[in-house]
């Protein structure tokens, strides 16, 4: 009897991999900003709270929007076969429209947050810094041991 991960192709157990640290990245993240909204709030006050809630919802959206987009370019990208050249310029240039959009648009609610609502600044940035706090901390305890996996079954 095969079992399900040895008759995968390596490429693909790498993708999966890659989705399974992805969505422990957002699930962990959700925790940490629980955790971060409940502390300002009851060691400050609702103001920070509410900012470090905004941070975090922004921060979590441009981070699973970015995640469907990398979904969606490597799907299409796998997808072309022999006419993967084609393909990889357009798809390349979709991408990092949809990316600079995203930022552009990020940057123009930032803007609107700190010039038209009372928004404590530190909070926001607080919020902001949970992904890029939740990328560091499952990248080095998952992320270590999906790559020692991968090598150990030779992919």
């Amino acid at each position: 009897m095969i079992n399900n991960t040895e008759s995968k192709d390596p490429v693909q157990m790498a993708a999966d991999s890659g989705n399974v640290l992805l969505r422990n990245v957002q699930q962990f993240n959700w925790l940490v900003l629980v955790v971060l909204i409940g502390g300002s709030w009851y060691m400050f006050s609702w103001p920070l709270a509410q900012s470090v809630l905004i941070g975090g919802i922004l921060a979590n959206a441009s981070f699973f929007m970015l995640r469907r987009d990398i979904n969606q370019f490597m799907t299409t990208f796998s997808q072309a076969g022999l006419s993967w050249q084609a393909v990889k310029k357009l798809e390349k240039v979709k991408f990092f429209l949809k990316f600079y959009g995203r930022l552009a648009a990020l940057a123009a609610i930032l803007y609107l947050l700190i010039t038209l609502i009372a928004i404590n600044v530190v909070g926001l940035v607080i919020g902001l810094s949970t992904i890029m706090f939740s990328v560091i901390v499952v990248v080095l305890s998952k992320g270590s041991m999906l790559l020692s996996t991968q090598r150990f079954k030779g992919a």
